[in-house]
């Protein structure tokens, strides 16, 4: 990590050591990876390629997504993709969808080796190392759509307020369409908030360090109901290894 990134990682650092949340604006997460608009619109396609998540003891068909898994070591700058898997949580950390092995689409190729997510993954790997002090991260990947409409309310987040059971956890607006609502909140174990955002331009990330603060987002509904509304994000969590 060069002196500039570290400079530049200093205030996430120190959120994300006491009291545990950090939100990146668009403009410094894109001034850290060397991206601009046309990189964020170019990334924004993959979530096209998504696909209906079936598992949802809701009933819901609100969710589309994929999922898969990297390992990355940070003294190295090595990202590698691991093999497709099921995604299991227990019922413990997620009492509506865990507990039972959970099939998605893998990512797709282009989306694993866009040149804007690679830079992420190693951007947010770096920090979480300077945090933590760990130098090797095993990471899932969920990219989300949130669709809404008179049909239905989208669930952002269904379980309500939860962990993942990882060590950090990170959220990445990638596009909001026709929708509203869609607030996330940090908070300690206490019951604190600690913070309160509604994540809106491609770019804005929140961070969380999931050992020791709980997250949750509010429902989105249509702005315009004979229109097309969805949210739009990257769910990142990171577990040491």
């Amino acid at each position: 990590m060069n002196t500039l990134t570290s400079t530049a990682l200093t205030p996430a650092v120190r959120a994300l050591t006491d009291p545990g949340g950090y939100l990146m604006p668009a403009p410094e997460l894109s001034t850290l990876l060397g991206v601009g608009a046309a990189d964020w619109a170019r990334f924004d396609a993959h979530w096209d390629a998504l696909t209906l998540d079936t598992h949802m003891a809701d009933g819901g068909t609100y969710r589309f997504r994929r999922y898969g898994q990297f390992d990355v070591e940070t003294s190295t700058g090595t990202l590698a993709v691991l093999p497709h898997a099921p995604y299991l949580q227990e019922s413990s950390i997620n009492p509506l969808n865990g507990g039972v092995e959970r099939h998605f689409d893998p990512l797709t190729e282009e989306f694993t080796a866009d040149p804007l997510l690679r830079s992420l993954l190693l951007t947010m790997a770096t920090l979480f190392t300077a945090v933590d002090g760990t130098a090797a991260w095993n990471i899932k990947l969920h990219p989300y759509r949130i669709t809404a409409g008179d049909d239905q309310t989208g669930q952002p987040a269904p379980e309500g307020r939860h962990r993942d059971g990882v060590t950090f956890i990170t959220s990445l607006m990638i596009r909001r369409l026709n929708v509203e609502g869609g607030e996330s909140a940090v908070f300690a174990d206490s019951g604190e908030e600690l913070l309160t955002t509604t994540l809106t331009h491609p770019g804005d990330l929140l961070l969380g360090d999931d050992r020791r603060t709980l997250h949750s987002v509010t429902p989105v509904r249509p702005v315009d109901a004979t229109a097309p509304a969805h949210r739009d994000v990257l769910v990142v969590a990171f577990t040491a290894r």
